[in-house]
């Protein structure tokens, strides 16, 4: 009993903070929920960013689900990567069921079912919000960096965005960096080594083999207009709460190219355009990564080098990154360092790996007089997990092995007539679904080599005029020439001589 009064002490004056914050659910001793011993994120820290791990089937995105919730309601947007596809449920309310009941009672939580604000969006041709940025967006450092091109093949790429930059030729789209690709080492190639140096053909092609690679993986979709504003990822609903943008990526795990160049991008993007906010009190926006493996497992070294440095310094403009997967070792160290709040799910024991890794993983939670975190991992039940986040003052808060808390949204996907009606009444939609190919560098390359035939073929056939002319004067003497030799009397009848004679003789006798 004195055991349980002080492990509910421990907790809560541990999940006690100034500022406000978001209740996951109560602690668990020795399998039993201690009711009010509540399990606490202060909104404080919920930009240094975070980890939802377990086995499939034990809650993750219950969990994920949860936070999202309980942010919108604080006023705080969500940006969710849906890849299973079973997030849409949240612009609806849960149907409510007895076993929410009694888990809520065994909480201390009042369950109010709840719908939310939700945007639906997408990178390829599914229904949502079409989600697209320009190659010239990007810049030269980050498509290389994407590209995983070598450097002299980098230096290519940054030659290629100076002449676009210098003759006003936008890059919009894949076509348009295959055609001045192409150009550069073609129509283009005199102006090139002229200006720029000599290009080699090897190089541009190696640049364009690796631009395929990406292009087949749909991002012939995905680079284009109308750009995505990141700003729109911040709207806040007539009620105050702030809008889940749930990306549909059902059919993004065989495309990991594209969604890593995604992820990045989007990441880039808003580090270079929210401002500084330090440490403001709550976040700006918070991003849920699911199967955060499809990232670093197909990222170059210098793409994951690139996630890594946003990591760290993303969180100085109020954003969240939390990456869900099943093991923690799918994430890299350097970025799991970074990372202040872990919900851990159930871990299963089956091979020696597996033992190897649940004992690795435990090594990453505070040390606690009231659990064997290695063996709890194994023994936690659905919708249970083992919870450490970081204080107001950016110390670990107690680790709970926590009863979680239900969803207030439905826990399952929309119907076809609901999404349908969602996405009719979206203003988003309407802004972004406009497929938009205004002239750039493809058309403005296409018109110059024409331009440039047509000059050719003009000179070129002046140039044939000119001879035809000379051919022909030449002739016209020639012929004279030889009518000459052929006809002595003409000669002697055109001479002067003969001429002045006659002229003389028919003077005299006009007299």
């Amino acid at each position: 009993m004195k055991n349980k009064e002080a492990f509910f002490k421990h907790i809560t004056e541990g999940n006690t903070f100034k500022g406000d914050s978001i209740t996951l659910g109560a602690a668990m001793l020795e399998g039993k929920t201690i009711t009010d011993a509540y399990v606490k994120v202060p909104l404080k820290t919920m930009n240094r960013h975070g980890l939802i791990a377990g086995a499939t089937g034990t809650g993750k995105t219950k969990t994920l689900q949860v936070l999202a919730e309980n942010l919108s309601e604080k006023g705080i947007p969500v940006l969710l990567m849906d890849i299973k596809g079973d997030l849409s449920g949240l612009a609806q309310p849960s149907p409510g069921h007895p076993k929410i009941d009694e888990r809520h009672q065994k909480i201390g939580l009042p369950f109010d079912a709840k719908a939310f604000p939700v945007e639906i969006m997408t990178l390829s041709e599914q229904d949502g919000v079409r989600l697209r940025a320009t190659i010239s967006e990007f810049g030269p450092v980050l498509i290389s960096r994407i590209l995983d091109v070598t450097e002299t093949q980098a230096g290519i790429i940054s030659v290629i965005f100076k002449y676009c930059d210098d003759n006003q030729l936008p890059l919009l789209d894949i076509k348009d960096f295959k055609k001045i690709l192409h150009y550069a080492t073609g129509d283009g190639k005199k102006e090139f080594e002229e200006a720029y140096g000599r290009i080699s053909t090897a190089s541009t092609g190696a640049i364009l083999r690796k631009l395929i690679e990406i292009e087949q993986q749909g991002g012939d979709l995905f680079f284009g207009e109308t750009s995505f504003e990141t700003q729109d990822l911040l709207r806040i609903d007539e009620n105050g709460r702030g809008y889940i943008n749930i990306i549909r990526l059902t059919d993004i795990q065989d495309k990991p190219k594209l969604f890593s160049t995604f992820m990045l991008s989007l990441l880039a993007e808003i580090y270079s355009t929210f401002p500084e906010q330090g440490d403001s009190g709550r976040p700006e926006l918070i991003l849920f990564i699911d199967e955060a493996h499809l990232i670093f497992n197909e990222a170059s070294d210098a793409l994951l080098s690139q996630i890594e440095s946003i990591v760290k310094l993303i969180r100085s403009k109020g954003v969240g990154l939390y990456f869900v997967t099943q093991n923690p070792t799918d994430v890299p160290e350097e970025v799991l360092g970074q990372l202040g709040l872990k919900v851990q799910h159930a871990l299963r024991a089956f091979t020696a790996k597996d033992r190897k890794a649940i004992k690795l993983t435990a090594q990453n939670y505070p040390d606690t007089a009231y659990y064997d975190t290695a063996e709890v991992l194994t023994s936690l039940g659905i919708g249970e997990a083992l919870v450490s986040a970081l204080d107001e003052k950016g110390k670990p808060t107690p680790l709970a092995a926590t009863m979680m808390r239900a969803p207030m949204s439905r826990m399952d996907i929309l119907t076809k007539s609901e999404l349908s009606k969602l996405l009719s009444d979206s203003q988003l939609a309407k802004k972004y679904n406009k497929e938009i190919d205004r002239e750039s560098a493809y058309e403005m390359l296409n018109e110059k080599i024409k331009q440039a035939e047509a000059e050719e073929a003009k000179a070129k056939a002046a140039e044939e005029k000119e001879k035809l002319k000379k051919a022909e004067s030449k002739r016209k003497t020639s012929t004279r020439r030889r009518s000459s030799r052929q006809n002595p009397l003409l000669k002697v009848l055109t001479s002067p001589t003969v001429i002045r004679s006659v002229l003389g003789i028919l003077t005299k006798m006009i007299r």
